[in-house]
Formats: structure tokens, sequence, C-alpha cells
């Protein structure tokens, strides 16, 4: 009875001093959450612009306040019908799940570079028999746009549109460098605009700029092949303690209940946690070498 009444007089001075704490400072936390939301809104719209999704602002922040209430009410019910422990974990739930959106969009448009630039192997062989043929830049940019798929066909018609409204093709070139982040692409486009101004023979070119990407691409490929093994490993060493978790809680549950239930349990879950953040995040860092 002592016990029972301890729990609850502790849950009480906790949401006491929540309560207090939320009066006293509730502007200025509401404000920095605000914001804090507002920046990754802004950031993964950006992206997303840059990717032809389109979507407003306010549908944008009804799925990202809605992500964020998902992990909240996950880690209420991953310790019911203990709310403090549940008020506890959902915090720390959207604490570090709060930026995944910002970086699946992250990855979702690296890989779209690279997709790009993949394709400019061939599209800069269709522009260089082009140019050879005697059309312009433009024209074989628009020959890119029929022949091959998206991404590249997107990013040249969306160059070959603002060249047509009055921009002038340099800066609708140097547009596209800065929507698709690349070094070849940089190169690409770069080379294009000084050889426009200077003249120069912009087929031979794009023949070296295709030979050189396609070169990096090989390199790439092998190092990809060298690292699938670190990657597998490193799948398996992040996933092995949840699967172990769920076979053991599948197994015997009154065995684990007190890890979700007592203060010491969610102490080592929370350590077990952040380091497989850490421990992911450093196999990921050892096997992403970079061309």
């Amino acid at each position: 009875m002592l016990a029972i009444t301890l729990k609850f007089v502790a849950l009480a001075w906790v949401g006491l001093v929540m309560l207090v704490g939320l009066i006293i400072n509730g502007d200025r936390l509401y404000a920095w959450v605000g914001g804090k939301a507002s920046v990754e809104r802004n950031h993964m719209a950006k992206l997303l612009d840059l990717m032809f999704f389109e979507i407003s602002a306010a549908k944008l922040m009804q799925y990202y306040g809605a992500y964020l209430v998902s992990l909240f009410l996950m880690g209420l019910l991953l310790v019911w019908p203990s709310v403090g422990g549940g008020v506890f974990f959902g915090s720390f739930f959207v604490l570090v799940g709060w930026r995944l959106p910002v970086l699946a969009i992250s990855v979702m448009h690296h890989q779209r570079i690279k997709k790009f630039v993949n394709q400019m192997v061939d599209g800069l062989s269709l522009m260089s028999n082009a140019m050879r043929s005697g059309l312009n830049v433009p024209q074989a940019m628009s020959i890119v746009t029929e022949e091959l798929p998206n991404p590249i066909s997107q990013e040249f018609s969306l160059v070959l549109s603002q060249n047509k409204l009055g921009i002038t093709l340099e800066e609708a070139m140097g547009n596209l460098s800065v929507r698709m982040p690349n070094d070849d692409i940089e190169m690409f486009t770069t080379s294009v605009n000084i050889l426009k101004e200077t003249g120069g023979n912009l087929a031979e070119t794009f023949d070296t700029i295709s030979q050189t990407i396609r070169d990096r691409i090989k390199v790439e490929s092998k190092i990809a092949a060298m690292t699938a093994q670190g990657v597998l490993q490193g799948i398996i060493v992040v996933l092995m303690p949840f699967a172990l978790g769920g076979i053991l809680y599948l197994i015997d549950p009154a065995r684990i209940q007190p890890m979700f239930s007592t203060i010491p349990g969610w102490v080592m879950l929370i350590g077990m946690m952040s380091l497989q953040v850490v421990g992911g995040f450093t196999i990921w860092k050892i096997v992403q070498i970079r061309v």
C-alpha cells in the first residue's frame, strides 16, 4: 500500500512540475517547437519541389504533425499502462525521430541526383552526336528529353522552358547545377557556359565528360561491391537486438516485461537505443567512401 501511494505521489509531483514549467515557459517552448517544425517543413518542401512533387506547405505540415503524434503514441503504448513511462518514451521517440522524414527525403533527393548522373552517360552521347550533326545545345537537349526518361528528361525540359521564357541558357544551366548539386553536373554546366562564350568543340567535350562519368561509375560500383559485406553486417547488428527482444517477448513475456515497466528497464532501453543509433551511424560512416 505504501509503495502504491509513493508511486502516485511521485507521478503527481512530476505532473505538477511539468504543468508549472509549461505555464511559466509555455510561450517560449511553443515558439521554439513551432520554429523547429517550420524549419523542417520548409526544408522538406524545398527538396520535394526540387524532385517535382507538388504538395502544399499546409498539407506537408499536417503529415509531419501526424508523424510526430504517431511517434509519441508509439512510446506511450510501449510501456502501457505506465503513463509516466509512456510520456517519457513518447518524448524520447519524438526527440530521436523528428528529423527522420527530412533525412529520408534527403536520401531520395540524393538517389535522384545519382540516377541523373548515370543517365548523363547516354544523354551526353546523344548530345555529342546531335552537335556533330549541326544542332545547337538547346536542340540537342530537346532530343535527350524525348529519348531518355526522368529525371534527366524533367531537368532538361525545365532548362529549355526557362530558356524559352527569356532566361539565358547560361543562367538556366546554372540553375540546373543548383538544383542538382554534383561535381559531374557542375562540370557539365560549367563547360557548356564557358565554351559558348569562348568557342570550342562541345561534341568532344561532351564525349570527355561522358567517359569521365563512366569511369567514376565503374569505380563507385567496385567500391559498393567491396563494402556490401560491411553494409549487410551493419544492418544485421542494428536489427538483431530488436529481433531478439521480439522473440523473447513471444517466448516468455513475463520475464521481459520488467524492461518495459520498471525504471531500471527504461534506463536499459534508452541506453540500448542510444548505442544502436551511435553504432549504426558509425558503421554507415565507415562504409561511405567518396570517389
